[in-house]
């Protein structure tokens, strides 16, 4: 009787494994300090938006083109220091807004419990301090301008990023961050063998050519001089002139960045027509104007601008017609992308196709990276 009875009863209910229990933003997780390194590592790359990384370098090297300069010393600072500030960026980003990704983004690092509060704004400190240092390395002119940006990226995450004022501010961090390559560029002392600098040793150095003075020194023609052999005087510090020759490619690469910037303020329900339709418009605009070049300038920045256009342009049409989320938040992510083209576009214009050919090869890598890992 009893066995009868054990075979009609129902079978014991198998308990499902218990999932993990989501962060409340403020750093407590369920099974998060059991996770793998590998797992941490990718938590951290997801923060930090690696894949966007590939869209620093460019800035200080088409800076140092738009200014006449070759790339040297001060601009590899300058390139660290734009990384650092960059990522400074995200991580604050993300600390700054960890209440309103808990509703809408709960999947991100700090809202999930992946990385508390307290790291992601500890590694913005950490990066901010790295990213003045290399900056100082350059220089004083490249820390004053290093340091006016990171005030411009601390600004918009704390406090501007939600008002009207938000894509000015990223418009002109990104201008500041090519205006940082060209400071870095002039104003980083180059060492010689007896551990002088050159500003030092320069007047008593035997030229190769003709010495270049007066306003020609800082010009793009002089800089075109000192590549084809002849000597360009060094500087100790920025010069008007030469900043002013990198005001247009300033300008470009801000005038992008405020149409990307307004479009992101949609990614998170989408909605907008309008906005990518202007940010299509913008874009175009800009691509054409940068095709238009002399033709001793090469087929290099006519093919930089079309790989602009396609690569902000399109994905801003498709959001524009079906102003959706997941739409919204591709076209950013064409956007962000499309810096890496327009830095090159901005180089070749002025002369550097050597320059143009090294930033558009990372153009791949950041494709590759972004499948993997959102720039968003």
């Amino acid at each position: 009787m009893i066995r009868s009875l054990l075979r009609l009863a129902p079978p014991a209910p198998v308990r499902a494994p218990r999932p993990a229990r989501p962060g409340n933003g403020q750093g407590h997780a369920g099974a998060v300090p059991g996770r793998g390194r590998r797992a941490r590592l990718r938590d951290w790359a997801e923060l930090l938006r690696v894949s966007a990384l590939f869209t620093v370098p460019g800035d200080a090297l088409a800076g140092a083109a738009a200014a006449g300069l070759r790339p040297n010393r001060g601009t590899a600072y300058a390139v660290g220091a734009s990384l650092c500030l960059y990522e400074a960026g995200m991580a604050l980003n993300d600390w700054a807004d960890r209440a309103e990704d808990a509703v809408d983004r709960p999947h991100r690092p700090v809202p999930s419990g992946r990385i508390s509060p307290t790291a992601a704004l500890a590694a913005a400190g950490l990066l901010t301090a790295a990213g003045l240092t290399f900056a100082a390395r350059a220089g004083r002119p490249a820390l004053a301008a290093a340091s006016a940006l990171t005030a411009t990226v601390w600004a918009y995450d704390l406090r501007l990023k939600h008002t009207p004022a938000a894509p000015a501010a990223m418009a002109a961090a990104r201008a500041l961050d090519l205006l940082l390559g060209a400071t870095a560029t002039m104003s980083a002392p180059t060492a010689t063998k007896s551990g002088r600098t050159a500003a030092d040793t320069a007047p008593s150095a035997p030229a190769r050519g003709p010495a270049l003075s007066g306003p020609d020194a800082h010009t793009p023609r002089g800089a075109a001089a000192a590549r084809t052999g002849r000597t360009q005087p060094p500087t100790s510090g920025g010069s008007p002139v030469t900043l002013r020759a990198a005001a247009p490619a300033a300008a470009a690469l801000a005038a992008h960045t405020y149409a990307v910037t307004a479009v992101s303020r949609h990614e998170a329900h989408g909605g907008s027509t309008r906005t990518p339709l202007a940010a299509l418009g913008a874009t175009t605009a800009l691509g054409l104007l940068l095709a238009r070049t002399r033709a001793r300038a090469g087929i290099v920045p006519a093919l930089s601008a079309a790989a602009y256009v396609r690569t902000a342009a399109v994905p801003c049409l498709h959001a524009a017609l079906n102003p959706s989320a997941p739409l919204t938040q591709r076209a950013v992510g064409g956007g962000i992308r499309a810096m890496i083209p327009l830095q090159a576009a901005l180089a070749a214009r002025s002369g550097s196709a050597g320059t143009a050919l090294t930033v558009l090869g990372l153009a791949p890598l950041a494709r590759t990276l972004a499948r993997k890992v959102s720039p968003t």
